[in-house]
């Protein structure tokens, strides 16, 4: 009879150890558990941060390039502009060879420019728009009604829809002895 009771109490002391082991393994499987939630939220985080450090690197590259891209078409700009006004005197001046071969260099160069997205702004005839335009003169007419515009000054662009250069034109505003007629005419 000893024995047995012996071996129910060496199973409750082994059945107690047991126990407090399980314990142990539950609050050490929690503790990992928690460690392991944390370390998977820093690593979203930093993925998170990796991704926007990615957008804005990429987004400043494409920003340098846009920027270096327009710095280029306003120098060619300048010099397209420029052998627009000497083939305008080589017309004058009939130099037929002369004018040719300013003629195609004049295309290819304008096509190089309308190639990266630059095209005129259309202003003669139009109303004016300070978002397209800069108004460097206002024009008394009754030829045109008031706010269009009757003369471009220099020539304005867009580059891929953005304006690039504002138009400088002439705007008309109400002639004053057009306004005294019109109430003459009334009385």
């Amino acid at each position: 009879m000893t024995s047995n009771k012996d071996n129910t109490e060496i199973n409750v002391g082994l059945e107690a150890k047991l126990k407090q082991k399980v314990t142990k393994l539950e609050a050490a499987l929690k503790e990992k558990s928690k460690l392991e939630e944390t370390y998977l939220n820093q690593l979203k985080y930093a993925r998170a941060d990796l991704e926007n450090i990615q957008k804005n690197v990429q987004k400043r590259i494409d920003e340098g390039v846009t920027r270096e891209k327009e710095n280029l078409i306003l120098q060619i700009l300048t010099i397209a502009e420029e052998m627009d006004i000497v083939l305008d005197e080589a017309r004058k001046a009939k130099n037929s060879i002369l004018l040719e071969g300013m003629e195609m260099i004049r295309k290819k160069l304008w096509k190089v420019i309308s190639c990266e997205g630059l095209c005129p702004i259309e202003a003669i005839g139009k109303p004016f728009d300070p978002n397209l335009h800069d108004a460097v003169q206002e024009v008394e007419t009754c030829d045109h009604p008031v706010g269009m515009i009757v003369e471009e000054i220099k020539k304005g662009y867009l580059i891929n829809g953005k304006v690039f250069r504002p138009c400088l034109v002439k705007v008309a505003c109400s002639n004053p002895d057009s306004d005294k007629i019109e109430e003459e005419n009334e009385t």
